[in-house]
């Protein structure tokens, strides 16, 4: 990376923001650092920009499109083919003027639904309290005559109204409680007394629980009410239905809203940027990061813009702030999957990803270890990458990645002797009668009867990854000048390997495991002072060879998967040839297949992380990168052509 400091008109702000989107290498630091310190504080200040207008009027195309989606029956499919657009007209204004009209449409419509669908609950809610006083004749506005009071009230729905009616009958109160319905947390009732008795009555229904109901601006009967309400519930419908359509009738521009909802994700990355510029009204300035391999790109940019700047490799004080961009090919950049959900490696450290690569597309395989589930994911990935042509953040990793590990899959599974297990030999044998053991695929190796000498194989794997891992370390070392930490950590660890293994070659296994000890005695107090050389010595014994033993011990997972993955399969085939015809063996065989595939694509992934972030990163790897976010077009729905 290097350091960029810019300074020109501000004039031409918006001018350069653009220039810089299209070019797409430049990453515009936060002005913080700069605004602490009172000189440059007392000078500039922040740009403004209209940020929050533009996320606005994203929010609202993305509710377009997701009203599209509901109303209009579209969707975005993962093998959907995303459009091409040019990058003209991707950034035409005039473009993408209709499709701002129609999102302005289509929300105002969402508007009117929302209201539509707060007054249908408000109209439901209405319908539903009336649907109890149904059996009511009376007019609801009616509350008394000259003489009589009429009171509908609830009772709770243990009340018992026949008790109550005689209670009042005995009060010798002019009063009668009419039930009108009846349901298990309440009754409804009326209460038809004289207007003397009132009190009376009231003091005897209290007790019960008895609670007045108001029919507030109701009048008309209680089924009258509830046809204008249940009329009012069509007419809102129709009208909620009629929008809807209104918006589905939109459709035909939802490609157009697509590509608007990306332009405005570029607009806003782009005034976001312009919030980190410094300015006095007169000139701007911003710092900055670009690739060093990019630099001729800038230099013509800025050149071109007219401003001052000048370019600088980060130094010492810079690196904890220096971005990370991983340098990729077609055949490491699939791991980028691994490396992000990790972490990305500090910056001037190891790029994990060519020294990763092998390992884990070939681990992957060996786990999977089948032609038939290896031809599945290269069909997949090929398949989708070409329908689909995936640009998210993580399936443009994941696809490739698959279509990679399902060829180790496939030629790992050609020397096991495995299409969807034994398939084939099961169905010769349906087919022939013959012992499907005694017409089994070519295969290299058999990881049933093998199994021991698999496992020394994969041991052996852990030991290249783990050395490698080593190797890797100490190179770090000696290019920071710590030759001797170097030869005295992992260079020690290898000589003292070197020794043990020659010990055992030679027939002497006591001199060699002597002579290992000895180097590691001399070595491993290195940096240490008085008592602590001998602590350190002592814990670097223990902690080196507990860890290296448990490390190398962890490749077994690599048999134990491959073993795993042949049993299952073969064991769904048997159950599928156990019924003598071919047509339930295929279906049994099928679905076996299928559960043992998806159960193994997930777990392989799993075990294959473990080894490479815990046994293979933990060697050398140097976390803490900050990824490189530069002012770029990042497209959600659409590809801007080259």
């Amino acid at each position: 990376m290097k350091k960029l400091r810019v300074m020109a008109m501000a004039d031409s702000r918006d001018r350069l923001l653009r220039a810089l989107l299209r070019l797409g290498c430049v990453e515009i630091r936060e002005p913080d650092g700069r605004l602490a310190d009172p000189a440059w504080a007392e000078l500039l200040r922040r740009e403004t920009s209209r940020l929050a207008e533009t996320k606005n009027d994203l929010a609202s195309v993305n509710a377009a499109l997701e009203a599209l989606r509901r109303y209009g029956g579209l969707k975005d499919g993962m093998l959907t083919p995303r459009k091409q657009v040019t990058r003209e007209d991707f950034l035409n204004e005039e473009a993408a003027k209709w499709p701002r009209e129609v999102s302005k449409t289509i929300n105002l419509v969402l508007q009117d639904i929302a209201r539509l669908q707060g007054e249908e609950t408000r109209l439901i809610s209405r319908r539903a309290a009336l649907d109890p006083w149904m059996g009511l004749d009376m007019p609801l506005e009616l509350t008394e005559t000259a003489h009589v009071l009429f009171r509908p009230g609830v009772l709770p729905g243990g009340a018992d109204t026949a008790a109550i009616r005689n209670e009042l009958a005995g009060a010798d109160a002019a009063a009668e409680l009419y039930e009108i319905s009846a349901e298990k947390q309440q009754r409804c009732c009326l209460l038809v007394c004289h207007k003397a008795d009132e009190d009376a009555a009231m003091e005897i229904l209290r007790p019960h629980g008895f609670s007045a109901t108001a029919f507030q601006g109701l009048s008309g009967t209680a089924s009258e009410n509830a046809a204008a309400l249940d009329g009012a519930l069509t007419e809102n419908r129709k009208k909620r239905r009629e929008a809807e359509e209104s918006i589905a009738a939109a459709a035909k521009e939802y490609e157009d809203l697509k590509i608007l909802a990306d332009r405005l994700n570029a607009e806003a990355a782009e005034r976001q940027n312009a919030e980190r510029l410094l300015t006095d009204g007169t000139i701007l300035f911003f710092e900055g990061w670009a690739p060093a391999e990019r630099m001729s790109e800038v230099e013509s940019l800025l050149n071109a813009e007219g401003c001052a700047w000048e370019a600088e490799d980060p130094t010492e004080e810079d690196i904890p702030e220096v971005p990370v961009q991983l340098k990729n090919n077609w055949f490491t950049r699939p791991l980028n999957m691994v490396t992000d959900m990790y972490s990305l490696p500090a910056y001037g450290t190891v790029d994990p990803n060519p020294l990763m690569a092998p390992f884990f597309i070939l681990f992957y395989g060996m786990m999977m270890a089948d032609m038939g589930y290896g031809l599945i994911m290269m069909g997949l990935s090929a398949f989708i990458m070409k329908k689909a042509r995936p640009n998210g953040a993580t399936m443009r990793y994941m696809i490739p990645l698959m279509g990679l590990c399902g060829v180790s899959t496939f030629i790992w599974g050609a020397l096991t002797g495995g299409f969807f297990g034994d398939l084939i030999p099961q169905i010769r044998g349906l087919l022939s009668g013959v012992d499907p053991k005694s017409v089994p695929l070519w295969s290299a190796f058999d990881p049933l009867s093998d199994a021991v000498p698999v496992l020394i194989g994969a041991l052996i794997l852990g030991v290249v990854q783990v050395f490698t891992g080593m190797i890797v370390s100490m190179r770090m070392k000696f290019r920071r000048g710590e030759a001797m930490s170097a030869l005295c950590g992992e260079g020690a660890w290898f000589a003292a390997f070197i020794a043990a293994g020659a010990g055992f070659a030679l027939g002497n296994v006591q001199a060699g495991l002597i002579a290992a000890l000895v180097i590691l005695v001399v070595t491993q107090g290195y940096g240490k002072k008085g008592f602590g050389i001998v602590t350190g010595i002592f814990g670097s014994l223990y902690n080196g060879i507990t860890g290296y033993f448990s490390d190398i011990l962890s490749y077994s997972r690599l048999m134990a998967l491959m073993l795993a993955g042949a049993v299952v399969a073969q064991v769904f085939n048997q159950l599928g040839a156990m019924t003598g015809h071919i047509i339930p063996f295929i279906i049994i065989a099928v679905i076996g297949n299928a559960l043992n595939f998806a159960l193994n694509i997930l777990g392989c992934y799993v075990h294959d992380m473990r080894l490479q972030c815990l046994e293979f990163f933990g060697r050398f790897y140097e976390d803490g990168g900050k990824p490189f976010r530069p002012l770029n077009i990042e497209p959600k729905y659409v590809d801007i052509e080259k």
